[in-house]
């Protein structure tokens, strides 16, 4: 029985070492799946943060730069502060207000109240891609200014970068367009809008309905982009007309104190806190600091537990895994390594708002034409 033994082992073994391969090939196998499933997930979620930054986060810097405007421009509030207050209209010629304006100057603040009881816009001067990106509605300085006989014309996105534009499609006719200026309220209402090519230029002419004839009346036109979420191969022009004019010192206009009376809520306070920052830089810095420390903590107390069980053998060694691998590399018990990543992955996602998709859109052809971005 015993000469036997080295015979059965002999031809155990070779069936063993057999076995083994297929398995080592499926593994190998599963891994590779396992890490392109990995880097497919990863892709979809970057295009997901990539919208996120475009829809979401240019607004928000927008909205940051038209407060910091406002609250540089020294405008009064209307009747002191009493936006309960109706302001009348007042007879005669409108007075024009601003004469002139410099490339980037706040001339005028916008209110439609059919875009939210307290939507609010600043309108700069010029319609540069900077202007157009942060600073609110950009005014055409060829066109004509509030108070004057002819055609205030007005530009702005209508997906990203705080929208201002977005729901042009919801006009009813007859809706108030609002300008105010520093002195004055110039009240518009909506009459008529159309889809041209961008070089139809004539849609701003002092006299749109007659190109070629002289102005005969006060108007105002917004234009935007259409298709509202794809590459803009036309324009969406509205079109309003003049009402009457108001003092800003004598209060609000009637249409924009809302159907219960309220008090029209100027756009003072931003609508989400980030907007006050601007900038997720600080963000990120208290987000490296909070895992440094942490991380730092750790080593000192458990140092890298699972490195050391997979080294021991009490642990199996794992498959191939990129978020494993970052995982078992970060120091102290489970719940710690996963606030670890969890800081990881909220610095990277910030960084990206910040500097990488502004990178990316600066720097890729088509997702530059896509986005419109300004730097």
């Amino acid at each position: 029985m015993t000469s036997e033994e080295p015979e059965n082992k002999d031809a155990v073994d070779p069936g063993r070492e057999t076995g083994r391969e297929p398995e080592r090939g499926r593994s190998r196998l599963v891994s590779a799946a396992e890490v392109l499933g990995e880097l497919l997930i990863t892709l979809a979620v970057l295009c997901a943060l990539y919208v996120v930054w475009q829809l979401w986060w240019t607004g928000v810097q927008s909205e940051h730069r038209q407060i910091e405007t406002r609250e540089s421009s020294a405008w009064s509030k209307p009747a002191s502060g009493d936006t309960k207050r109706v302001a009348p209209p007042q007879g005669g010629e409108p007075p024009v207000e601003p004469r002139s304006a410099s490339e980037g100057d706040l001339m005028a603040q916008l209110y439609i109240p059919r875009f939210g009881e307290h939507w609010e816009r600043n309108v700069v001067q010029g319609t540069s891609p900077s202007q157009l990106a942060y600073a609110g509605l950009g005014h055409y300085p060829n066109t004509q200014m509030p108070g004057e006989v002819g055609n205030v014309a007005l530009a702005g996105h209508r997906a990203g970068y705080g929208e201002p534009l977005a729901h042009v499609d919801e006009f009813k006719v007859g809706d108030a367009i609002v300008l105010r200026t520093k002195d004055y309220w110039y009240v518009y209402h909506y009459t008529s809008y159309r889809i041209v090519l961008p070089d139809q230029v004539d849609v701003i002419a002092p006299n749109p309905e007659n190109p070629t004839g002289p102005a005969t009346k006060r108007m105002i036109t917004l234009t935007t982009c259409e298709p509202k979420y794809s590459t803009a191969t036309h324009r969406w022009i509205s079109w309003g007309e003049f009402d009457y004019w108001a003092k800003v010192s004598d209060g609000v206009p009637k249409e924009l104190m809302g159907d219960k009376g309220a008090d029209v809520v100027f756009a003072q306070q931003a609508s989400t806190p980030l907007a006050k920052v601007g900038s997720l830089q600080n963000v990120i810095l208290a987000l490296v600091a909070a895992y440094l420390v942490i991380y730092l903590a750790a080593l000192i107390a458990w140092r890298y537990p699972v490195l050391r069980e997979i080294r021991e053998g009490t642990r199996p060694r794992p498959v191939a895994s990129i978020y494993g691998w970052l995982l078992r590399h970060q120091s102290g018990i489970a719940p710690i390594r996963w606030i670890l990543m969890i800081l990881l992955v909220l610095v990277v996602a910030c960084a990206l708002l910040e500097w990488g998709f502004p990178w990316l859109a600066t720097n890729v052809p088509f997702l530059r034409q896509m986005s419109n971005y300004a730097v």
